[in-house]
């Protein structure tokens, strides 16, 4: 926890709380259900919460937005977002119901009432539309666009940046951001000139604002 507080310190004690319970939460799950690395585990609060909230450090969503967490996993970064912004709603998605489950009962434990989760796809979500779209190291590029676009609104719901999509990822990124089509649009920040520590080296925050 103390590396979150590192970055952040304007917290109410509802938030501290809530996000000091994470790691006991998922140190039990996990011993469950598999939903977080083992060999993570144990920097929960680095690799896994200050890393979500490398996209509230760049973009500081409005009260009421209406955000979609694809292939959320154990909850990554819908969860560690969601606690940072209580006023947002969030819908967390993903594929594999074991997954969907842990990041219920979570979210019920530390009492996150902006949080409603969801086993299925994120572009399953019909009639839904959301102003922003967030995920993890998920899919390529190209993939997670085709899947969200139509979903988005569009508009501006965060004082920083138009409506879209603001993933994280790693590694070399250019050619699957030349192969999304989306190169002349997209802007890309790397996480550890936000966040200067060693696990975030290789690590990007990417956005694709939602044209039309």
């Amino acid at each position: 926890m103390d590396i979150v507080l590192k970055y952040f310190s304007d917290f109410t004690e509802e938030q501290l709380t809530q996000f000091r319970l994470l790691e006991g939460l998922y140190k039990e799950w996990n011993e469950k259900i598999n939903v977080i690395s083992r060999k993570d585990i144990d920097s929960l609060y680095e690799k896994h919460v200050l890393h979500s909230l490398a996209i509230a450090a760049l973009c500081n969503f409005d009260d009421g937005a209406q955000v979609i967490d694809i292939g959320t996993g154990g909850g990554f970064p819908g969860i560690p977002l969601a606690i940072f912004f209580p006023k947002v709603d969030f819908l967390l998605t993903d594929g594999i119901g074991k997954k969907i489950k842990v990041v219920q009962e979570v979210a019920d434990a530390i009492g996150l009432k902006n949080v409603t989760a969801v086993h299925g796809r994120a572009e399953e979500q019909k009639g839904r539309k959301f102003d922003f779209a967030v995920s993890r190291a998920v899919a390529p590029l190209g993939d997670l666009w085709r899947w969200i676009n139509p979903l988005l609104r569009v508009g501006q719901k965060s004082d920083e940046f138009p409506n879209g999509l603001i993933c994280l990822k790693g590694g070399d990124l250019n050619n699957e951001i030349n192969e999304s089509g989306l190169k002349k649009i997209v802007q890309a920040w790397k996480v550890h000139d936000v966040f200067p520590e060693p696990a975030f080296e290789e690590k990007f925050v990417i956005y694709v604002p939602k044209l039309i």
